[in-house]
């Protein structure tokens, strides 16, 4: 086999190099075989990936080498792939360690993961394209996707205990803390869009307010509806939609970042969202024209969410 054989020497400044370009070696899936001499198996890919390396390191001051050689002693072209295999073997059992996580989320919350899986997946296809000579651990992970994917697609959980069934909402009054932010004010837009057309929406000090037989709290203490395990009052809402689309899921995802702030889901429109919430609360201090307002907001972003599931 032909190999290229990399060679860097950095410079002390900028600290950052020394960090930037073995991020770049990882993500290029290059064998460490002494300190800054790093291998690949010899292709038109490897070799334009290396020559690319070798241009980061000149901007930065450093200096680089790339020779194209075969082992002739120490090494045998089958001990190195073996080194490659080990590597990437590594990489596998640890990213299906982190698909067992999500999997058992998804069996306990089967309305969430989206976001998740797509980076799971993300990272498994960066990781096969650097899967130079099959590792042992691809067989793992695509069973563990297989049951996430089974998990997910599992009978939805009912309503949580206490709450009306889903066909009692008519002209229902809604109760919630007052000063709404993006997680009630999405919710109200839920319910009013899909759940209560003709809902009446009441905001509240919890501290004086006195439960009535006929209304239905969200978002606050003891309420019908509210946050519930790794989930926000609007994905636990969501259950009262029987089998949401895909575009209400995806509302769903950018709720949840926003007001959870875990970035479970990632989206890239999440910060853009938070940002038009976060206005919206600085302009109006009343909560109605809060909730009137944000309602647009979410309705937009369900359309466009709409439009690329069916373009």
């Amino acid at each position: 086999m032909q190999w290229l054989l990399f060679l860097h020497q950095l410079p002390p400044d900028p600290a950052y190099l020394r960090a930037k370009i073995m991020r770049c070696l990882n993500q290029l899936g290059a064998l460490p075989v002494k300190n800054s001499a790093y291998l690949l198996p010899a292709n038109e890919q490897t070799r334009e990936d290396f020559e690319w390396l070798h241009r980061e390191v000149a901007q930065g001051g450093g200096e680089a080498w790339l020779f194209q050689c075969e082992p002739m002693a120490g090494l045998s072209d089958e001990a190195i792939s073996e080194q490659f295999r080990q590597l990437r073997a590594a990489d596998f059992r640890a990213l299906a360690g982190e698909a067992r996580t999500v999997l058992e989320e998804i069996r306990a919350a089967p309305e969430k993961g989206e976001g998740q899986i797509r980076r799971l997946k993300r990272r498994y296809d960066d990781l096969r394209r650097i899967d130079f000579f099959q590792a042992p651990g691809r067989e793992e992970w695509e069973t563990l996707m297989n049951e996430i994917d089974r998990a997910r697609n599992a009978p939805r959980q009912p309503a949580p205990p206490g709450a009306p069934a889903a066909g009692e909402y008519s002209a229902r009054t809604w109760v919630t803390r007052q000063g709404v932010k993006v997680d009630r004010i999405a919710s109200a837009w839920l319910i009013r869009r899909f759940i209560d057309p003709a809902a009446r929406f009441v905001f509240v000090d919890p501290q004086q307010y006195q439960h009535g037989d006929r209304e239905i709290r969200f978002d606050m203490f003891e309420a019908e509806f509210t946050h519930e395990g790794g989930l926000c009052t609007f994905e636990v809402l969501l259950r009262l939609v029987g089998q949401p689309d895909a575009a209400l899921a995806a509302v769903g995802e950018v709720v949840h970042d926003i007001d959870l702030k875990d970035g479970q889901y990632q989206r890239p429109e999440t910060a853009g969202i938070a940002l038009l919430i976060d206005g919206l609360a600085r302009r109006h201090g009343d909560d109605l024209r809060r909730m009137d307002e944000g309602a647009t907001i979410f309705e937009s972003l369900y359309a466009q969410y709409g439009a690329e599931a069916h373009p």
